[in-house]
């Protein structure tokens, strides 16, 4: 429900990994955005391609970076064929975090065969920030309307850094 930028796309070369995770510690570092490196010799991830759902087995690399204490972890988690799909929710944070996720995306972009971005408050396609503002005051009314209900709690951080917008308690 809140928004969040997804995205996916495959690294030109095994060379551009390296690259790319440069670029995105210097953009955190220069942020103050803490970042980790994923390195991972097995793992099951569960992803989507063209609508249908498959399981990814095996190695990952890459760096997990959090832009903020109220978003959720940016992942750049690269499986062997240097693909990587993920999200990041950036409902509760503040708008920057939004608008600074796009950016760095935007200069990853480069190290790309092709990097899709699906971005729910159109920030990233359009850099019109009075539309992302209209998109996530929408969304948090919602989100409020559904919060007024005292059967429901939220936001909750779930262990793996993925934030729930609304929980209804029993």
């Amino acid at each position: 429900m809140g928004v969040t930028i997804h995205f996916q796309g495959r690294l030109k070369a095994q060379n551009s990994l390296a690259e790319c995770l440069e670029l995105a510690k210097r953009f955190s570092d220069e942020r103050n955005w803490h970042f980790k490196p994923i390195d991972n010799p097995e793992v099951t991830l569960l992803r989507v391609r063209e609508e249908e759902e498959w399981t990814y087995w095996g190695p990952v690399s890459g760096i997990e970076i959090q832009p903020h204490c109220d978003s959720e972890p940016l992942r750049l988690e690269f499986d062997r064929d240097l693909y990587v799909q993920d999200y990041i929710k950036t409902q509760f944070a503040p708008i920057d975090v939004h608008v600074q996720v796009c950016e760095l995306l935007h200069l990853l972009d480069s190290f790309f065969e092709d990097l899709k971005v699906e971005d729910e408050g159109e920030y990233f396609q359009t850099n019109d920030l009075s539309l992302l503002t209209k998109y996530r005051d929408d969304v948090s009314e919602v989100i409020n309307e559904y919060l007024a209900n005292p059967k429901n709690s939220g936001p909750i951080r779930l262990d793996s850094g993925r934030i729930v917008d609304v929980i209804k308690n029993s």
